[in-house]
């Protein structure tokens, strides 16, 4: 008869062993999540329903702060420069996209150039902050290389005093440091690509415009699909440039410098909890939007996967070929 094992031999053996480490990798992770996220978020959530600072007596005023939210000048107002990082975001994308399609091919010096484009995005963003700040500072970098291309320093704007144009230069900042991780990601999904397909569109008299649009495009959307909702997402919580440049002034305090002005300069918790919570559903919606957007857009590459576009291609290429053929046959 075999002998039961306690509990502690039953932990030293392999079987035990093997339960113990997925128990704990199971559940380490979903403690430390708990704990630091969701935790978190459900206090601040809480918060929002009340009138308090971090220190002191609190006041339950229900839905008040939410309101005010969209009542303040300086709290949903702000949300309209999000529109200029959107702007960003979309020529971020472009650049990334249209880059990245050169660079998938076999390009002298493509891997130099990858690494510099990509180089900025391992910049930590506080250093971009004030490395972009001297760059944009009157008289300084900017302005000396216009005036080396024959531009009078009097007829050049203030880059970040003009509030006609310090948006853009704030929004030119983001978009240099972000393209190369976003050319990366395409890259690596344009090489994922069968070269057949791109063969057999060429014998088909595909032109390199015609192969982007009903090779790649349609291989790629999921990256693409990514690629726009973190871009579209990350454009609505700006802070470093703008903080670390200007620290939000003439007008270029996005909603999370006016959420950490409230939070931290004025003390007012529970309307910055608010603010936070509604970017949150804010964020929630324009992703599904999204989704819903790019549903549409790529629906005829979900009726034909890449493997079916592979499939009809060789067919046409195989017709092509025995055409070809039987003409040189009726040549003789």
């Amino acid at each position: 008869m075999k002998k039961k094992r306690t509990f502690r031999e039953w932990i030293k053996s392999r079987d035990g062993q093997q339960v113990l480490v997925m128990f704990l990798f199971m559940v380490v992770p979903l403690v430390l999540l708990f704990v630091f996220t969701y935790l978190p978020f459900g206090k601040m959530f809480g918060f929002s329903f009340y009138n308090m600072k971090y220190v002191g007596e609190r006041k339950f005023v229900g839905l008040k702060n939410y309101i005010k939210v969209f009542q303040r000048d300086d709290c949903f107002g702000a949300l309209k420069l999000s529109l200029y990082y959107m702007v960003g975001s979309v020529v971020q994308l472009a650049i990334a996209l249209y880059l990245a399609t050169i660079l998938s091919f076999k390009v002298k010096g493509g891997a130099v150039f990858k690494g510099f484009m990509f180089f900025p995005f391992l910049i930590n963003g506080i250093a971009i902050g004030f490395i972009f700040k001297f760059f944009y500072t009157r008289g300084f970098v900017f302005d000396t290389v216009l005036q080396w291309c024959g531009f009078q320093l009097d007829n050049l704007p203030y880059w970040l005093k003009d509030q006609r144009i310090n948006n853009f230069s704030l929004v030119g900042t983001s978009v240099w440091r972000y393209f190369g991780q976003n050319m990366v990601l395409f890259i690596g999904a344009i090489m994922s690509v069968d070269s057949e397909l791109y063969e057999a569109a060429m014998l088909d008299g595909a032109n390199r415009f015609q192969q982007f649009k009903y090779i790649i495009m349609p291989s790629i959307k999921t990256i693409i699909t990514l690629n726009v909702i973190l871009s579209i997402t990350g454009s609505l919580s700006a802070f470093e440039p703008p903080f670390v440049i200007t620290d939000g002034a003439n007008g270029t305090g996005t909603y999370f410098i006016v959420m950490h002005q409230i939070a931290h300069t004025q003390q007012k918790v529970g309307l910055a909890s608010a603010m936070a919570i509604v970017l949150l559903v804010i964020i929630f919606v324009v992703t599904i939007l999204q989704k819903l957007f790019f549903k549409y857009v790529f629906r005829n590459a979900e009726d034909e996967d890449p493997l079916a576009a592979k499939k009809r291609e060789k067919a046409v290429a195989r017709s092509i070929k025995k055409q070809e053929r039987l003409a040189a046959k009726g040549g003789r």
